[in-house]
């Protein structure tokens, strides 16, 4: 009876202590469920962390950087097409304030966010690639039909493009896995269809320049997925007969080729632009004429704010100056290597690597270009060379770039 009754005790007593602690300590399964329920839809709008204030001053100095240039070399253009010095300088600051808005508020939406929507925004820039080519929506200049006209509203649907590529690409290579990314059909040909739908419909306006840009991101968040050297050699060796029938297929590409491969045999045909862009660098010296000191930008450099800017940079600052400014471009770089190596998940690595080299890689091509490196391609400076369509999705992916920092261990 008394062992009986010292039982009863002990089990009471155990009840009594149970009950206790469920009072003064919540369950993790209701403390979980209260604060999911609290934030519903807005927890994608609450991240916590301290975004990369390098990268983001970088990126700031750079952009401030390009209106400086754009006012400097486009003083002439602009007054000579318009009628006022500083048009380009007006509207290049409307894209730069716009691009600074969307890049402050993407900072702090979690990029997990563009996961979910992935498709509905890659859908949504594919129908503005195809709407360029509807008739009295698409604005033809020197016979390539690139831009969406709606009033006084001019964008390029095509820089829209870039960013919802690298959001779905990056979003469907994270949820196939490693496993499937490898293999053919599930991998490879779904893949190979996706990136041969949006060419098709550049090729149309035509861009061969952002074509190439577009297959290099493409390429290199595929390969960071985990795809094999197998494909990837398919898909160059696809990639490079493409190019070589699309410069078939068009004699003035054919003749960008010849004049790289000797710029001086017509130069005041075919060779004027990349000679003149020679004489603007080469005029530069060691510590460049000044700024607003350039001669190349007086009507004789074509394009002196677009595709030509970084020679008026070369011309105005010299080689010191170009030096200095290609080694922003390599920080800018290095943070945004830095951020797609300590991403807190595959998306989040193949987001940071395809806006690193959109951006890095299209700063180089353009430089190496205008340089004589490579045939001109009419790639523009990145956060330099105006164009607000492309000033504001730049910044916007720089702003899905803070947020992955933000999550990740730097």
């Amino acid at each position: 009876m008394i062992v009986k009754r010292r039982k009863k005790n002990i089990r009471s007593s155990k009840k009594i202590i149970r009950k206790s602690t469920a009072r003064k300590t919540p369950s993790r399964t209701s403390g979980s469920n209260g604060a999911s329920s609290s934030k519903g839809g807005s927890r994608f709008f609450h991240v916590e962390g301290t975004s990369d204030k390098l990268l983001l001053g970088s990126i700031i100095a750079l952009t401030l950087f390009g209106l400086l240039m754009i006012a400097s070399a486009g003083v002439i253009y602009a007054n000579d097409r318009f009628d006022d010095p500083y048009y380009f300088f007006k509207r290049q600051v409307i894209g730069v304030v716009a691009g600074i808005i969307a890049l402050l508020v993407l900072e702090r939406i979690d990029y997990h966010f563009f996961r979910r929507w992935s498709l509905f925004i890659f859908l949504g820039a594919t129908i503005l690639l195809v709407l360029v080519l509807v008739p009295g929506l698409g604005v033809d200049v020197n016979g390539a039909t690139r831009w969406i006209s709606v009033g006084s509203i001019t964008i390029q649907p095509a820089e829209a493009v870039k960013l919802a590529m690298i959001l779905y690409i990056s979003a469907w290579c994270s949820a196939k896995g490693v496993k499937r990314i490898t293999d053919t059909v599930e991998g490879f040909v779904p893949f190979l269809a996706i990136i041969g739908v949006i060419c098709f419909l550049i090729i149309l306006q035509p861009d061969v320049g952002t074509m190439s840009v577009i297959v290099l991101i493409a390429i290199s968040i595929f390969f960071v997925a985990g795809a094999t050297m197998k494909h990837l050699g398919i898909i160059v060796l696809v990639g490079i007969a493409l190019l070589l029938s699309l410069i078939k297929a068009a004699p003035y590409r054919m003749q960008r080729l010849l004049t790289f491969l000797n710029p001086e045999q017509d130069l005041q045909g075919a060779g004027y632009h990349i000679s003149q862009a020679a004489i603007a660098i080469g005029s530069g010296g060691l510590l460049g004429l000044g700024l607003g000191h350039s001669r190349q930008k007086g009507l004789y450099l074509p394009e002196p704010v677009g595709d030509s800017i970084f020679a008026i940079i070369a011309e105005e600052f010299g080689f010191i100056g170009s030096i200095f400014f290609v080694g922003m471009i390599m920080l800018v770089a290095w943070r945004i290597y830095s951020i797609a190596k300590n991403a807190p998940d595959l998306f989040g690595r193949l987001v940071a690597t395809g806006i690193g080299v959109w951006l890095i890689g299209q700063a180089f091509m353009n430089i190496a270009a205008i340089s004589g490196l490579m045939p001109l391609t009419g790639i523009p400076l990145s956060f330099v060379s105006y164009g607000g369509t492309a000033m504001v999705f730049a910044l916007a992916a720089v702003g899905i770039l803070l947020n992955i920092s933000r999550q990740s261990r730097l």
